[in-house]
């Protein structure tokens, strides 16, 4: 093991507790430990497939194996902050993680920003359902020929169905010039992402648009008169008490403290560190896991009690409410009739994590890493908590997987594109099946008949044949999403 190796497992060992229900530096309940206790013990697979014993991972062993050298975590229970914890360090051969450490919220940026827009509304000086170009002074919505005569609305931004491009946002690295937002906007140098311009008739599907958010920045922006992170300052931020919370880019020197460094899925440093987000509203807030609970509780408060610090119950009760892609104004919306929930996913360059909140119970958890990968790690943890806590959601499913010959195994094995720069490559070691996607770890797959595979992590691979039984094309169900992918 390296030095960096041995430094990083060191760092492993957990941190005192820094909040309770009451406030800082408390001691929690045995009750509360003891669920502490077993989340850190046993990380379970999404899977669990009848017949194999298959142990869960400790959630330092599962840092160390994924390389990820720093974990926070809250966890809201009866409409309070119970626990929050910091895991490992904030860059290797530093300081350990604490409450109090400072990470990049990626995607989590956008419910944030959400609640900022809706503020606006509820004030009278923006709609929900008008043209957003008669308000926005810098730059319009461009006309196109795949939407002709379209108009864009400020709800149809918040919940994605805007038929705006671009996905997300890579950030500039350290050193790198970086592009004013009618830069961005408009595609132009220095700007490293493509212009935002409609691709589909608003309103008309469901597709994931950083682009849209980034337009909505600006459209805070024109209509404010107002610089963005000092907006979401006045409007969120200072409201809810996150005080150790920030849209400014790149981050001030006087917040740079306690900070974590991003790694890559390898375990390096990003050279020069935390890439500078200029699109803030979709990937641009710096906070830690405990702020960010206070962003949560906000939104249960105002659902249950119709007293928020930022949004009265209806707004919030709109924000909330699921339409096309199961998606609110803002947040992701699942959970049964009985439980709803909303949860909102965040990957900026070496940082990832998730936000989770029950909409009714009062419960949910915060959880931020500083690595590639830190994603899947955060979503094992967030079931780890929900088996503590008895959730309703994020409980391991049992599967039942069955027995294939090897020649038979043998027809899946190839190369499957799904886009340009995106593929599904099937191998066949020692008599399993493995899956690997760009970029990620590679998955053991079980067979649940001939033509359909699943994996510990819950994706689905569906192989489809063609007219001579040759296999052609494979799609990938996760998340109510599918891929599908041409054999090469």
């Amino acid at each position: 093991m390296s030095g960096a190796m041995k430094t990083l497992a060191l760092g492993l060992s957990t941190l005192a507790l820094s909040l309770s229900a009451h406030g800082q530096g408390q001691p929690v309940a045995k009750d509360t430990q003891a669920r502490i206790t077993a989340i850190e013990s046993c990380l379970p697979d999404a899977v669990v497939i009848h017949g194999e014993k298959h142990p869960c991972e400790t959630l330092s062993h599962r840092m160390q194996a994924w390389r990820i050298p720093g974990v926070s975590v809250v966890v809201i229970h009866h409409g309070a902050i119970e626990w929050a914890k910091g895991y490992g360090v904030a860059s290797v051969g530093g300081d350990a993680v604490t409450a109090q450490t400072l990470f990049q919220a990626g995607s989590i940026s956008k419910p944030v920003a959400a609640m900022a827009a809706l503020r606006l509304v509820q004030q009278g000086r923006l709609s929900l359902d008008t043209d957003i170009n008669s308000t926005l002074q810098r730059w319009k919505v461009p006309a196109s020929p795949l939407a002709p005569g379209a108009v864009v609305t400020l709800r149809e931004l918040l919940n994605h169905t805007s038929g705006l491009s671009v996905h997300g946002f890579p950030g500039y690295a350290a050193g790198k010039p970086v592009p004013s937002l009618v830069q961005v906007l408009n595609g132009e140098p220095p700007a490293n992402t493509a212009a935002v311009q409609l691709e589909s008739m608003p309103g008309s599907r469901w597709n994931y648009s950083g682009g849209g958010y980034t337009v909505m920045q600006l459209l805070m922006e024109d209509v404010t008169h107002q610089a963005f992170a000092q907006l979401l300052y006045d409007t969120v931020i200072a409201p809810l008490g996150m005080r150790h919370s920030t849209y400014e880019q790149p981050l001030p020197v006087s917040m740079r403290v306690d900070v974590a460094t991003p790694y890559d899925a390898d375990g390096q440093p990003i050279p020069g560190g935390a890439h500078t987000y200029p699109e803030m509203a979709a990937a641009g807030l710096w906070s830690t896991p405990s702020d960010l609970a206070l962003y949560v509780l906000e939104l249960q408060r105002s659902i249950k009690d119709g007293v928020g610090h930022v949004l009265d119950k209806s707004t919030t009760e709109q924000m909330l409410t699921a339409g096309k892609g199961k998606w609110g104004l803002g947040i992701g919306i699942g959970g049964s009739a009985g439980h709803p929930y909303f949860q909102h996913f965040g990957v900026n360059e070496g940082f990832e994590g998730v936000l989770f909140g029950y909409r009714d119970s009062g419960e949910g958890a915060v959880i931020m890493t500083n690595a590639a990968g830190g994603a899947e790690l955060a979503r094992d943890l967030l079931r780890s908590i929900a088996v503590a806590y008895a959730w309703p959601d994020y409980q391991p499913v049992k599967r039942i997987a069955i027995t294939l010959d090897r020649p038979v195994l043998e027809r899946y094995v190839g190369t499957y594109q799904v886009a340009p720069d995106l593929g599904i490559r099937i191998t066949l070691e020692g008599g399993q099946l493995m899956s690997q996607l760009t970029d990620q770890r590679k998955l053991p797959m079980f067979p649940a008949s001939r033509s359909r595979f699943f994996t510990r992590t819950n994706m689905e691979f569906e192989f489809v044949t063609d007219s001579r039984g040759r296999i052609e094309e494979v799609v990938l169900h996760q998340n109510n999403q599918n891929l599908n992918g041409r054999k090469r």
